[in-house]
């Protein structure tokens, strides 16, 4: 007989971070629970500044903060990131919980900036993408939400399924910048 299989859940990124290169280190984040809230109409935003006492991302912004985070997700969208979403807003918001969905990762280092140049068509400089600043573009060939975390790091979410590319890519840009230096 058979000894009965045992299933382990992992991470997006199991065993393939962290990875420490040059002056940029990526590793794995958890975000806690993440949600995607679609407003049916105006009310939306009291609600989640009531329940979870953060406005309603304007585009290519976040509120919040770390361990509560409302990103911007797209028109008239928004991801959650943190708390399981109040029974309160379901009247107000179509919520979906996305937690299995996203491979969430941070990249940091005086050259995280730099790394991100060479896989991302939008200036994420610190000049023109501050703090608090997000954006939903591509990352090589993969479709990202990149949000930039702190003067030096970036908090990048990708679809779980392209976790290893997104990991493969990044890691291949801070090799690349690293061996120039």
């Amino acid at each position: 007989m058979a000894d009965a299989l045992t299933l382990t859940a992992t991470t997006p990124c199991y065993g393939l971070l962290p990875k420490t290169i040059g002056t940029c280190v990526l590793t794995e984040t958890d975000l806690g629970a993440l949600t995607s809230v679609a407003p049916y109409k105006q009310g939306a935003a009291g609600a989640l500044k009531d329940a979870h006492g953060m406005d309603f991302p304007a585009p290519n912004r976040t509120t919040g903060k770390q361990g509560a985070r409302a990103i911007w997700f797209g028109r008239d969208m928004a991801l959650l990131a943190g708390p399981a979403p109040d029974a309160a807003l379901a009247e107000h918001a179509a919520l979906t919980d996305q937690t299995d969905a996203w491979a969430c990762v941070t990249l940091s280092g005086d050259d995280a900036a730099a790394v991100l140049a060479r896989l991302v068509p939008v200036d994420l400089s610190l000049a023109k993408f501050k703090r608090g600043h997000t954006a939903r573009t591509q990352l090589g060939h993969l479709n990202a939400s990149i949000t930039r975390t702190g003067v030096d790091s970036f908090l990048i979410l990708a679809f779980r399924s392209m976790a290893a590319t997104l990991v493969h890519d990044l890691v291949t840009a801070m090799e690349s910048l690293a061996a120039r230096r």
